[in-house]
């Protein structure tokens, strides 16, 4: 999958289309989900041109990798979510029904979460 430079995280970082941040610095930037799938459901993603984290982790910076990931848990921390607990989550590829083709973590808690997979 190529990156596309005008898919929906990309217009949000170039200030094309707002979002509700809740974190942002020279690597990351954290908002909250418009369509929540949890009591808390936030989107972490790089700053960067990476549609994937294959793509990150074979092509980013190591600053730029180090500042990612620790962005994610500042806000996890950030949204008192250390002591319950969370599920991070980012997709890739259509396997993994990826719908926009830019890294992007999710964030998921405030509440009990289920399985990941039910068994079929």
């Amino acid at each position: 999958m190529a990156y596309d430079p005008n898919n929906i995280f990309a217009k949000i970082l170039r200030g094309e289309i707002p979002c509700k941040k809740l974190y942002e610095d020279q690597h990351a930037l954290a908002f909250h989900d418009i369509n929540p799938q949890a009591k808390t459901h936030v989107l972490v993603i790089p700053k960067g041109a990476y549609v994937s984290f294959e793509d990150f982790s074979e092509r980013a910076e190591p600053a730029e990798i180090v500042g990612f990931v620790r962005a994610v848990g500042m806000v996890a921390r950030k949204l008192g979510l250390k002591e319950s607990g969370y599920r991070i989550l980012a997709n890739h590829g259509p396997d993994s029904h990826q719908e926009v083709p830019h890294l992007h973590v999710h964030i998921f808690g405030g509440q009990r979460l289920g399985r990941m997979i039910q068994p079929e």
